[in-house]
């Protein structure tokens, strides 16, 4: 009866071990491993170091089939906002993790777009099943008496994500150059 939680799921293969149907034990995928696949690697090199490695479109693919399906639970960021020089020297010597959090909504809702998963999915992975699986009260939803968390988006004319666009303290983003289709017009947390 113990619940179990596994985080960054990053193969097809680990996927086999859920259920859809299992709220006991649930499985969460990093919006890196969602987004990227080691074709990557030649344009983006160690910036999209992380651990788990991001590994084979295959393995993506069946990553995002899973958010579909109900097998992955939980879209996570695993944000790490280390310094552009501490994602420098090859596999070797960068640093794992990747900052991901400020792009992660309009990335996700790109797939959307694309057909990947539906919004009300979107929804789920990223609010309603975080506050259902870590028991988190009063959050997750648009409900009388919860807390507003809200994040307020909107369709956009194709924009890149440049540089200057980043606002994390660390200053870049391994989605910089990445064409977008929404912006996020506004949070709210806790109705302010």
């Amino acid at each position: 009866g113990t619940r179990l939680h596994v985080a960054h799921i990053s193969t097809a293969r680990e996927l086999q071990l859920f259920d859809p149907a299992d709220w006991t034990i649930t499985a969460e995928a990093t919006s890196a491993h969602i987004l990227f696949d080691d074709s990557d690697y030649s344009s983006k090199g160690a910036l999209i170091k992380v651990n788990p490695a991001v590994k084979t479109r295959a393995d993506r693919d069946a990553i995002r089939n899973a958010m579909a399906d109900g097998r992955i639970k939980v879209v996570g960021t695993d944000h790490a906002p280390h310094l552009i020089s501490q994602k420098q020297g090859g596999a070797a010597k960068a640093t794992s993790g990747m900052p991901m959090v400020q792009f992660s909504l309009v990335a996700m809702l790109r797939l959307v777009d694309e057909g990947v998963i539906t919004i009300e999915r979107l929804v789920e992975l990223m609010a309603h099943n975080p506050a259902r699986i870590f028991r988190i009260s009063r959050r997750g939803f648009i409900r009388q008496g919860y807390k507003a968390d809200l994040v307020i988006v909107r369709r956009a004319e194709p924009w890149t994500i440049e540089r200057n666009d980043v606002l994390s303290k660390c200053g870049w983003s391994p989605m910089e150059g990445e064409r977008m289709t929404w912006t996020v017009e506004r949070t709210i947390c806790n109705g302010l």
